[in-house]
């Protein structure tokens, strides 16, 4: 069976088709600056491992960028299918669940009204989501869909760890709590870190570091608590995001700037992090500059701390460490981040080879000392095929 796996982002639509039997990727790409009036969209298609194919086209809306990707994977140089019959189901992200969905489902006009329903949590996310899949519906309405949620793996949380101290009705009445993000990754690398250590009740802390980043402890595959909450600006320092700060911070910027609420939601989404810190918002960038920019080292250390405070933190929470992982962007493949954080947790038992630690890139790896008491691991998030096999689980 073949699925295919959508992203649709606000301006963007990414994608993926897997043959299920092997798990293979057998096309993959991204429609950029969809609906956009200036420029034209840029299409982005690669066919298996060859080379990449780009065109520029004018793209009104997310469904006529869905029908150039069903064209191409039709093409007949560039395809892969010889008929859209073949394409088993469709896998689409969506950034919420709230606590309605706790696994992926099938979607059907009642999913559908629930995710409407759900637009306030994630007003930036949740818009694009919803047109990605009745565009699907329009174009491909015999052909199942499944929604697949970042806050679901999430879900496990006690209630000690997702309630905050704010009045109880704001939780009754308005939805106001810890959802997290990112739970796509954390579940799949949590799963790869049991298969490859042979354990299902292994205590481990799970790095999702990019652009966006979160931290998840997890006890034998639930989730005991994680560092991103309502949205996922809270926790860790980001590329473009103040994670943590005190929330007197917000009114008093908004007066002294004269910003309206939206207005400075999207300054501390959007302006801040190493960004607004250090004027980067790629640890690539903040990397180079660290030796002659101060603040670039200042954004720096501050996104060493706060990771050490949440993994310290975590390990509190779990009662013992077994496994730290690392994955996405910074995670698999900055090891400088990996080696500061390890060391700062020495006084805990983790140590990490250096040689292992500065070698291969976009593997899966053990970096831990044989010494080490804590199995320290990278592990390339793969999200995607998260998507896919739960799609491919639900239809059969």
């Amino acid at each position: 069976m073949y699925i295919l796996v959508l992203n649709s982002g606000s301006s963007s639509l990414k994608y993926k088709l897997f043959s299920m039997e092997d798990e293979r990727v057998l096309a993959s790409g991204v429609v950029e600056r969809i609906g956009s009036t200036g420029t034209p969209a840029r299409v982005t298609h690669q066919k298996g491992d060859g080379d990449k194919f780009q065109k520029d086209k004018t793209v009104l809306n997310h469904q006529e960028a869905l029908r150039i990707v069903l064209d191409l994977l039709l093409d007949a140089e560039q395809g892969v299918l010889q008929s859209l019959d073949e394409i088993g189901a469709i896998g689409h992200r969506v950034l919420h669940g709230a606590e309605y969905f706790t696994d992926s489902v099938l979607v059907d006009d009642q999913v559908l009204a629930k995710l409407e329903e759900l637009r306030e949590l994630g007003p930036l996310h949740m818009p694009a989501n919803i047109m990605g899949i009745r565009a699907c519906r329009e174009l491909m309405p015999k052909v199942k869909q499944v929604a697949t949620f970042d806050t679901a793996f999430h879900q496990t949380m006690p209630r000690k760890a997702f309630l905050y101290a704010v009045p109880y009705q704001l939780y009754t009445d308005y939805r106001v709590r810890r959802y997290g993000f990112h739970g796509t990754s954390h579940r799949y690398v949590t799963s790869r870190t049991a298969e490859i250590l042979k354990r299902n009740d292994l205590k481990i802390i799970t790095l999702h570091l990019g652009n966006g980043s979160s931290v998840a402890a997890v006890d034998s595959g639930k989730v005991l608590d994680t560092s991103m909450g309502f949205t996922p600006l809270e926790g860790l320092v980001m590329g473009t995001r103040s994670g943590d700060l005190d929330p007197a911070i917000v009114p008093f910027i908004g007066q002294k700037l004269g910003l309206s609420p939206e207005e400075t939601d999207a300054y501390l989404n959007k302006k801040s992090g190493f960004l607004g810190v250090a004027g980067y918002s790629d640890m690539r960038d903040i990397q180079k500059m660290r030796a002659i920019e101060p603040r670039a080292e200042d954004a720096y250390q501050m996104f060493i701390h706060r990771l050490v405070k949440y993994v310290g933190a975590y390990i509190a929470v779990l009662k013992g460490l077994d496994a730290l992982v690392f994955t996405a962007g910074i995670g698999e493949n900055d090891w400088l981040v990996r080696e500061d954080l390890c060391r700062e947790l020495e006084f805990m038992g983790v140590k990490i080879d250096p040689a292992k630690n500065t070698g291969k890139r976009g593997e899966e790896l053990i970096i831990s000392a044989p010494d080490s008491k804590v199995t320290v691991m990278v592990i390339p998030t793969n999200e995607e095929l998260m998507i896919a096999r739960d799609a491919y689980r639900l239809v059969r």
